[in-house]
């Protein structure tokens, strides 16, 4: 469902993504971990038609995300880190504008828009102003956005920011349900015991570069470890920033 061959992304000289390929199959929570300025968030915007790669292709459900992006966008839905609104609707009329947006019958649009309302109880302050919702409001509402038209795509970047404990139980289950039902679901975070709960893969980037990808058997193999994520991912994130300040004092 997510095809990413040799991608590379330069900013100006410096490589921010180098040599990327990752594939994610149709209903598998993919998980991407990294160091803050892996290239976590550069990789996701180039898989949303964002950004644009220096080189290699990205397909999305068989599109490629650059020649072919109006019909891999209409399978793609995103909730970037920073929920964004439109503050001078309310949550209603924003539902409403994002299922337009999709193209969705307008006859179906208030009742998925309710069922919306319903999955992340939303009812308390859906039909107020957004300008005046707290950063959780928005996060509910953003991911209710993600989910009005029913995308087969889901990618996510830190998704439990500012979210109280219950609401993350909530997100929990819906991410498990979603996957289930066959959505392909890419989620970055930095929270690793809920991407060790949740993910059916996990790939850990650094640098740029991809260290590793599998289950959690085949990264605690890789890594010689019998302990958690965070132990693999400390162990293998701090071996490559060794191996790149050995390359950096032979250059010197």
């Amino acid at each position: 469902m997510i095809n990413i061959q040799n991608v590379s992304k330069y900013y100006g000289n410096k490589l921010a993504v180098n040599d990327l390929s990752i594939t994610i199959a149709a209903g598998e929570l993919f998980a991407l971990l990294g160091p803050n300025g892996a290239g976590k968030t550069t990789t996701i915007k180039m898989m949303c038609g964002l950004l644009t790669p220096s080189s290699g292709t990205i397909q999305m459900g068989g599109y490629d995300i650059q020649k072919q992006g109006d019909q891999a966008r209409q399978l793609i839905s995103y909730v970037p880190d920073q929920p964004f609104l439109y503050e001078k609707l309310t949550g209603r009329e924003f539902l409403r504008l994002i299922a337009e947006l999709y193209g969705m019958e307008k006859n179906k649009i208030p009742e998925r828009i309710q069922e919306m309302i319903e999955l992340f109880r939303l009812s308390e302050f859906v039909d107020n102003l957004t300008e005046k919702y707290s950063h959780g409001m928005r996060q509910r509402t953003v991911f209710a956005a993600a989910l009005v038209h029913e995308p087969k795509i889901l990618i996510v970047d830190e998704p439990t920011v500012g979210l109280d404990p219950r609401s993350i139980k909530l997100l929990k289950d819906l991410l498990r349900n979603l996957a289930q039902d066959g959505t392909t679901i890419c989620l970055s975070t930095h929270s690793l015991d809920i991407a060790q709960e949740l993910a059916d893969r996990i790939g850990i980037i650094d640098h740029g570069r991809l260290l590793t990808i599998g289950t959690l058997a085949n990264l605690r193999e890789q890594a010689s470890s019998d302990g958690n994520l965070e132990d693999i991912f400390l162990k293998l994130t701090e071996e490559e920033t060794e191996e790149n300040s050995d390359k950096q004092e032979a250059t010197i």
